[in-house]
Order: C-alpha cells, then sequence, then structure tokens
C-alpha cells in the first residue's frame, strides 16, 4: 500500500506501508517514522518470539534497562551501535544486513540465504552466477 503524508508528498517521496503497517520511505531512510533499522529489529523479535526484556539482556545489555533499551531502538528514539545490533542479530538468529534491508524480499532472501549450509551457499551463488 502506497502512502503519502504532507510533508514527504511537498517533496515527491513515495512512502510504502511495510509489513508492521509503519510507512517509511522507498529507500529505508525515515520520513517522520520509525526507520527500516527499528522495523526489521521488530520484526524479527516478534518472529523470535521474545520479549524485549528478554532480547536485551540476552544481548548482554544491563538487565536493569534491557526492556526500554529495546523499546527505545524499536520505536527509533534511539539508534543501536553496530556492536549492540551485532549482538541482538546473534540472539535473534539473524545477519546484521536484514537490520538494514529496506526491500522486504530482499530481507527474506537474506534470512533464507543465511539459513543455508556452506555448500548448499555455494551452489545458490553458483546458480545465480549462470542466470
Amino acid at each position: 500500500m502506497t502512502l503519502r503524508d504532507g510533508s514527504a508528498e511537498d517533496q515527491g517521496v513515495e512512502l510504502v506501508k511495510h509489513s508492521l503497517g509503519t510507512p517509511t520511505s522507498k529507500i529505508g531512510v525515515e520520513v517522520g517514522r520509525v526507520s527500516i533499522v527499528a522495523e526489521r529489529l521488530k520484526e524479527a523479535r516478534l518472529r523470535a518470539g521474545i520479549s524485549q526484556k528478554q532480547l536485551g539482556i540476552k544481548a548482554g545489555i544491563d538487565p536493569f534497562s534491557a526492556s526500554a533499551r529495546v523499546n527505545q531502538y524499536e520505536r527509533d528514539k534511539h539508534m543501536p551501535d553496530l556492536q549492540t545490533l551485532a549482538h541482538l542479530a546473534k540472539v535473534l538468529g539473524v545477519p546484521v544486513p536484514y537490520f538494514y534491508c529496506a526491500d522486504p524480499e530482499l530481507a527474506t532472501l537474506i534470512l533464507k540465504f543465511s539459513a543455508l549450509g556452506k555448500a548448499q551457499k555455494k551452489r545458490l551463488l553458483g546458480f545465480v552466477d549462470d542466470l
């Protein structure tokens, strides 16, 4: 579903509603909404079936602030640094590039590719090279 908001419309920026219903620009840059990193983090956490507090604690965030920090990341109030994002990714079982992928189909492909074994990845890349 394509949306437009007043300020973005004036600049001709097309907004796309992602799977969580949160509008962001097609290229994943925030436009008065949550960033693609915040959206992907929430998607991955919900898919893993764990709470914000559990995720934060497992990623090494202080238990006292774990829930609040993950909540702030998911609401795009704060952006996790690369090291923190890598810890979150490891707990969630997703590769870090997934968090930066604005294209939903490519994000799915990244997840599926990361689940393959080394031989399967090599075979798939060989197949893609032959296309």
